[in-house]
């Protein structure tokens, strides 16, 4: 799961990369996406979906799948790292991935260069592995969700991490440079130092002590805490100072837990500095000193921030706001109507934009949903369905013979109906009483009765022309599945189910018990 392989990233095409961009379309709503919703969606030039499909499974970017109602495709993980890769290269922010210098229990971190040759960061979220499974309980990704796949998961927590990132960045706090991110990777600056975890000598160890214990209150200040404030995720740059890393389990100060965490991670402090420095100060910040500066768990919709203290923020606002607007009184009636005038042009901009937006957003929408509509026509149309043509195709012409029998069926003059052999039994039976006569009427009525069940039989299609429309048909299904022979292991056996099923079919209808 850890493993990035960028060998194959050069020779992939671009419709191969369309494809892949199509398979992570169709998981947006479904768990396993069919083979005709993703030629739907990417809708390439000259077809061949299903060829690049078979191309990015064999490399392992995708994976085909059986599922309990249909089977259909999943992007994987190395399919959903290409995709952020090749964002990112277009954007000429990475320009070659070096090795991997750390990993963790939701994360895996590698050196990039861009294309000026400065080394990076390349931060990729891996959740849902074995050691971190508990997203629920630990995390707030889900929110209102019951389930969600766990590269989307990984989005959140890359998207996340990024927003805090920039916000910490931008006050001044140590934390590496933000510079780009997409999908579930994150692109940051090199920071030239080690863990605090792999150093065994410090200089001045009481005042390394105090600056990383006003790093907590200051954080608790901005309205974050960090909950995870431990020896893994602080560096030591060459100059001795502390950086902090691994920014997506911050909550606000205003959570329910928020003491509990702002005790847990001094505490992680302190018995650290006790077992591996032997120091132990009886200095050390309490929840209660926190005094709030700045509201940045409102600004980046950090985890358990109250609506009581946004709905403060947003009276004092107002009131600010109220107070900075001049009197009517003071501004003459002229000044007043052209800033009058001026508010409404720009509000009618306003507006005009949000009505622009979306009616583009509506029309991808209604585009997207067209796509779909019809990739679900066309699997449910039995014309086109590979699983109904063999089940569907002889029914239908047992129908055709039927229909045509009645409509086209003429009236036979030479039909004897049950009526008359009755009336003509009777009347040989009268006029005839030998043994010789009893007999030969008798083959009569055979004759007769062998007649019109004989008639009563005969269809306008001739039996022969109907074995010979069925083996013409089988024979070009037979070609059909010829060409389409797949070379996937899953979808081989995709297919042999449903010739098996299709066979059985056959069977079922005893179409064939004469041949």
């Amino acid at each position: 799961m850890g493993k990035l392989n960028v060998t194959i990233f050069r020779y992939l095409s671009y419709e191969e990369f369309r494809a892949l961009t199509a398979i992570e379309m169709g998981m947006k709503n479904h768990e396993l996406v069919p083979g005709a919703l993703i030629a739907s969606i990417a809708n390439l030039k000259h077809g061949g979906c299903h060829k690049r499909l078979m191309e990015v499974t064999k490399n392992g970017l995708a994976a085909y799948e059986r599922g309990k109602r249909y089977d259909g495709y999943r992007l994987t993980n190395p399919g959903y790292d290409y995709l952020a890769l090749r964002a990112l290269s277009s954007r000429d922010v990475i320009a070659a991935v070096g090795n991997q210098i750390g990993t963790g229990k939701e994360s895996d971190v590698f050196v990039v260069t861009d294309k000026d040759g400065n080394q990076l960061v390349l931060k990729l979220h891996r959740l849902g592995r074995t050691s971190f499974r508990k997203i629920k309980e630990k995390r707030d990704y889900h929110k209102h969700r019951n389930s969600a796949s766990w590269l989307y998961l990984s989005r959140l927590a890359a998207v996340k991490e990024f927003t805090f990132m920039q916000a910490l960045f931008d006050r001044g706090f140590p934390v590496p440079k933000p510079i780009d991110f997409n999908r579930h990777c994150v692109v940051m600056e090199l920071i030239k130092g080690f863990p605090l975890c792999q150093i065994r000598e410090v200089d001045d160890v009481p005042a390394l002590y105090e600056e990383l214990m006003n790093l907590i209150v200051n954080l608790g200040n901005h309205g974050l805490i960090h909950s995870d404030f431990n020896e893994f995720n602080i560096m030591l740059d060459p100059k001795g100072r502390p950086i902090l890393i691994d920014f997506p389990q911050m909550v606000s100060t205003s959570h329910p837990n928020a003491e509990w965490y702002f005790d847990r991670d001094v505490t992680c402090i302190r018995e650290f500095f006790k077992k591996r420095f032997n120091y132990e100060s009886e200095l050390y910040p309490t929840f209660q000193e926190i005094s709030r500066e700045d509201t940045l768990d409102l600004t980046t919709c950090a985890s358990g921030y109250s609506k009581e203290v946004q709905e403060d923020l947003e009276e004092a606002l107002g009131m600010m706001t109220l107070e900075e607007v001049p009197e009517k009184d003071e501004t003459p009636e002229s000044e007043g109507e052209t800033q009058d005038f001026n508010n409404k042009e720009e509000e009618t901009t306003i507006e005009e934009k949000r009505d622009h937006k979306m009616k583009s957003k509506n029309a991808i929408l209604e585009r997207y949903l067209d796509d779909s509509v019809e990739a679900l026509k066309f699997n449910s149309d039995p014309q086109f369905s590979e699983t109904s043509n063999e089940t569907c195709d002889l029914p239908i012409l047992h129908n055709e013979e039927n229909i045509l029998s009645e409509e086209l069926k003429p009236v036979n003059s030479g039909v004897i109906s049950n009526k008359e052999i009755n009336e003509k039994h009777e009347e040989i039976s009268g006029e005839s009483h030998s043994e010789s006569d009893a007999s030969e009427n008798r083959d009569v009525i055979k004759k007769t009765k062998t007649k019109t069940y004989s008639i009563r039989s005969v269809t306008t299609i001739p039996p022969e022309e109907v074995r010979h429309r069925l083996k013409k048909q089988l024979s070009k299904q037979a070609k059909k599945t010829e060409k389409k022979r797949i070379i996937i292991k899953g979808e081989a056996s995709a297919t042999n189910r449903q010739r098996k099923s299709n066979m059985a079919n056959i069977k079922e209808c005893g179409v064939f018990a004469e041949w």
